[in-house]
């Protein structure tokens, strides 16, 4: 039996490494990006997914796994956003952005640790194209939610569809890992 614990943490470990470095070359500029620009990037970067799924050319030569990534870091981004808002200059040494990274995985991770639980790893039966699309139709409901300027009546906030990308962006990456 796989260990999704472990698969979890050296994807994420990837994603780490990564947001660590770009930190470390452009420090925390991200910090000034409001909330609908962080999911326009991660809309981006779904859609390339998406598109390269579908099509048989590649005119750019970067393939899915670095933009399940993007994903993830910008997600993370986007969580650490929401606690502790928009800042007009950069206000975060990297240290301090690296730990605030580490509590928003941990917190996803276990929420992931839960729902798969309950679910019964049945993320493991699916394809990465439907995990493509159900990021999308997060995408599509956090804008939703942010045109109603964070209000919802029955459904869960912003937070909780972050870490569902996430979620199913490390999901993804142990499928094509295994690939």
């Amino acid at each position: 039996m796989q260990d999704t614990s472990a698969e979890y943490d050296a994807i994420i470990e990837q994603c780490r490494s990564l947001f660590v470095k770009k930190m470390s070359d452009y420090g925390c500029a991200w910090r000034i990006l409001r909330l609908p620009s962080l999911t326009d990037q991660i809309f981006i970067k779904a859609q390339r997914i998406r598109s390269l799924q579908q099509n048989e050319v590649r005119k750019v030569d970067e393939g899915e796994k670095s933009e399940f990534i993007g994903i993830i870091n910008y997600c993370v981004m986007a969580l650490i956003q929401i606690d502790r808002g928009v800042v007009e200059q950069p206000d975060l040494e990297n240290d301090e952005a690296t730990k605030l990274y580490d509590e928003k995985i941990a917190q996803t991770k276990q929420l992931m640790m839960d729902k798969n639980h309950d679910y019964g790893e049945a993320w493991r039966d699916m394809r990465v194209s439907s995990l493509t699309d159900l990021i999308l139709q997060k995408l599509l409901r956090v804008k939703q939610i942010e045109d109603n300027a964070g209000k919802t009546i029955v459904s869960e906030g912003i937070d909780a569809n972050y870490q569902d990308m996430i979620n199913y962006a490390v999901f993804a990456l142990i499928h094509l890992e295994e690939s």
